[in-house]
C-alpha cells in the first residue's frame, strides 16, 4: 500500500527511524551478512536503483559457494531456471525466456519486432535502453509526454499509431517518475493498440498490489500481444550478476531468442537466482525497508518544503527549481553520486533510496547547497 505524504510526521519503524549523528566524512555504508562496513572515500551511489541492502545473507553464501564452479558453462541449468521462474509465476515454462538482466530482454525484442520502416513508442521521460536498440536497428522512435500525473499519456499513445508501429514499449511503475500508470487504463490500451506490446515491471515488488496497479503476470489479460519483462536487479539485489527474464506467448519469444547472446547467463546467476526465489522472508524484509526508507524521504523533503512525485519504487524524483546539472554536480563534488538529468523534467532530481546512513548524508548535503532556503518549495 503507497503510503500517503500526508503522513509525513509518521516516522517510519525499524531502521529508517533510527537517529544517527551527522557524519564529518562521507563514506560508502554497504550491508554484509553481519554488518555494515565502510569504505572510506568511495563515493555513495544513489543513482542506479539497486537495492542497498541486497542480496540477503543466504544468497550471498551461495553466491560464495558458485565461484568454484565458474570454470563451467551452466547450459544444463537453463531449463531447469526456467522451470523453478515458471513455477514461481505458476505458468508453463515456454512463456518464459532468460536473458542478461531485463536490458537484453528489450534488445532481443527490438531485434525482433523493429528494424527499418518501423515504429517504437514510448513515453518521455522513461527507460531508454530500448530506445537505444531501436535507433541501432534503424527503427522509428515515437515519444510521447507523460501527463500531468506522470502517468503514460495512453490516448495520445493510441493516437500516435501507424501501420508502422510494430512495438509499444510501457515501464510501470515508470523510471525515472516512479509514478503508475492505473491498470485499468492499460487494459482498455492493450485492447486497443494492434500491435506487440512490453510491459517493464522492473519496479514491481515495490508497487503493491491495488487498484491502480497489478502485474501483467500475476494478473495477465490473456492477450498474446504483450510480453512482461522482469529483472534480478532490484528487489534480489542481483544487479551485478544480470539476470532478467520476459514472460509471454511462446510465438513471440521464439521470435525473440534468435536474437539473445549464447550462453548469455552466468553460473553464479543462475545459482544465485534460485536461492533468491526461494528467500521468501528476506524479500519481504527488503520491501519493508524499502516503504520506510521511502517513507523517510519524504518526511526529510516535507521538512524541506519539498515535494516529490509519489513514488512506487526505490527510487524518488522531485523537483528542486534549478537546472537538475548544477544540482547532480554540487552532490558529485560531495562524493554523492544521485540521477543524471532527465529531459524534459530540467530541474527535477532522481535518487536512489540508500541505507539510512546514505540519506542522511545526502540531506546533509542538501542542506548545504547555495540556494536561498524560501524558493526550495512549490
Amino acid at each position: 500500500m503507497t503510503t500517503s505524504r500526508r503522513e509525513f510526521l509518521r516516522f517510519s519503524a525499524g531502521i529508517a527511524s533510527v537517529a544517527l549523528p551527522w557524519s564529518s566524512k562521507v563514506v560508502t555504508l554497504k550491508k554484509g551478512p553481519s554488518s555494515l562496513v565502510a569504505e572510506e572515500n568511495a563515493p555513495i551511489l544513489l543513482y542506479s536503483n539497486e537495492n542497498a541492502y541486497g542480496p540477503s545473507p543466504k544468497v550471498t553464501e551461495v553466491i560464495r559457494s558458485a565461484i568454484g564452479g565458474s570454470n563451467r558453462y551452466p547450459r544444463l541449468r537453463y531449463r531447469e531456471l526456467k522451470e523453478r521462474i515458471a513455477a514461481y509465476h505458476k505458468i508453463a515454462a515456454d512463456r518464459v525466456l532468460l536473458g542478461c538482466g531485463s536490458t537484453e530482454i528489450l534488445r532481443m525484442a527490438a531485434c525482433a519486432f523493429l528494424g527499418q520502416g518501423k515504429q517504437l513508442i514510448h513515453a518521455s521521460p522513461t527507460f531508454e535502453a530500448i530506445e537505444h536498440y531501436a535507433r541501432t536497428v534503424d527503427s522509428q522512435v515515437v515519444e510521447v509526454p507523460l501527463t500531468a500525473s506522470f502517468a503514460h499519456d495512453l490516448e495520445r499513445m493510441l493516437a500516435t499509431v501507424t501501420p508502422s508501429t510494430t512495438l509499444v514499449y510501457i515501464c510501470n511503475p515508470n523510471n525515472p517518475t516512479a509514478s503508475l500508470t492505473p491498470r485499468k487504463d492499460l487494459e482498455a490500451f492493450i485492447a486497443k493498440v494492434p500491435t506487440v506490446v512490453i510491459v517493464d515491471e522492473a519496479y514491481h515488488h515495490y508497487a503493491e498490489s491495488s487498484a491502480t496497479y497489478a502485474s501483467f503476470i500475476d494478473h495477465p489479460v490473456h492477450d498474446d500481444k504483450v510480453i512482461v519483462a522482469r529483472t534480478f536487479s532490484k528487489v534480489y539485489g542481483l544487479a551485478g550478476l544480470r539476470l532478467g527474464y520476459a514472460v509471454g506467448s511462446p510465438a513471440l519469444l521464439e521470435r525473440m531468442k534468435k536474437f539473445g547472446t549464447e550462453d548469455n547467463i552466468n553460473a553464479i546467476a543462475t545459482l544465485a537466482a534460485f536461492a533468491a526465489l526461494d528467500d521468501f522472508g528476506e524479500v519481504s524484509n527488503f520491501i519493508e525497508h524499502n516503504t520506510n526508507d521511502r517513507q523517510e524521504f519524504f518526511n526529510q523533503a516535507m521538512t524541506r518544503g519539498l515535494k516529490p512525485i509519489d513514488s512506487h519504487t526505490n527510487f524518488v524524483m522531485m523537483n528542486t527549481f534549478h537546472e537538475a546539472d548544477e544540482i547532480i554536480e554540487q552532490f558529485r563534488k560531495h562524493n554523492i553520486v544521485i540521477g543524471r538529468h532527465f529531459p524534459p523534467m530540467n530541474t527535477y532530481i532522481r535518487v536512489s533510496l540508500g541505507l539510512p546512513e546514505e540519506m542522511q548524508a545526502f540531506w546533509r548535503i542538501w542542506d548545504l547547497l547555495p540556494y536561498p532556503r524560501n524558493i526550495m518549495h512549490h
